[in-house]
Parts: C-alpha cells; structure tokens; sequence
C-alpha cells in the first residue's frame, strides 16, 4: 500500500480520458477448468500494458488487481480497441481462446465491461486519507481547497 495523504486531494488530468471497468463473476465454481484461465490472465495483461510505453498504447494505469472487477484508465477509446483488438498481444487470443472454451458454456462463467468516455473536465474525484488511487493514481493530484473545495465546482472546472 503506498504512503498515505493526509490531506483532502483532488484528481486533476488534462484531456479526454477513458474509464473502462472489466471483471468477470464465478458462476459454477466447481469448474475450474472454465474460470481459472480467465482468472489467470488479466494479470498478465496488466503486466504487459505496464511494460509497453504508454504513448504507444494509450494505457494511463489502473486500481490494482482484485477479484470482481478492476478499474483501468485509458488516453482514448481508439487506444482501449487497438490493444484489445492487437494479435501481437495478450488480450487477443485470451479473448479468442475463451469464446471457442466457452461456446456451449456461457453460464459457467461471466464476464463484463463497461467504458466511459470522459469530456476534459467532466469529471470529479476527491481523496481524504488516502494512498494515491483510482484516477488519482494516474493523475495529478492537487490540494481539494479554494475552487476545488466541493464536488459541484471540481465538475465546473
């Protein structure tokens, strides 16, 4: 866990953004050979968005690895697509490899996503007693005071 901030801080990125949560739900987990691939393979794609520059892939980071769902921030949707959609990494044949596995399977496993485009400046976040999270991990964070005191002036910023 990193180092906590006292202080009330609020998340400040320049530019349009992308929110993009992912997860997947164990639905008969006495079969492993169905869930535990996928289980497994989001951290390695984490590791590898994490090694690869992100001016190329457009990945600004994430809120860490759990079971449920993970929060990833991207620069743009175009980005997202080119590395979902890239045969040269790992998402692509994990992807394809749990369509063929789960062809007559659906309901063993589940899995989701959802993604927000974000307007520059439509958004809001505030931390008090925090490590370093969420969008305030992949952004800058500054002092919540002054014009950043509460939610509804962050959001006219």
């Amino acid at each position: 866990m990193g180092k906590i901030i006292a202080e009330r801080m609020a998340a400040s990125i320049e530019g349009d953004f992308v929110v993009f949560l992912i997860g997947m739900r164990i639905n008969k987990p006495w079969k492993i050979s169905k869930w535990l691939p996928v289980f497994l393979g989001m951290p390695k794609m984490i590791k590898e968005l994490e090694k690869l520059p992100a001016a190329d892939t457009g990945f600004l980071g994430h809120n860490g690895i759990g079971l449920g769902a993970i929060v990833q921030y991207w620069r743009s949707f175009e980005h997202l697509e080119a590395y979902a959609r890239s045969q040269q990494n790992e998402h692509f044949p994990a992807w394809m490899t749990f369509n063929k596995r789960m062809k007559n399977a659906r309901g063993d496993v589940g899995i989701w996503h959802e993604t927000y485009l974000v307007k520059a400046g439509q958004y809001e976040a505030i931390y008090s007693g925090m490590p370093e999270y969420g969008l305030g991990r992949i952004s800058k964070l500054v002092p919540a005071t002054g014009n950043r005191n509460e939610a509804r002036q962050r959001l006219a910023r």
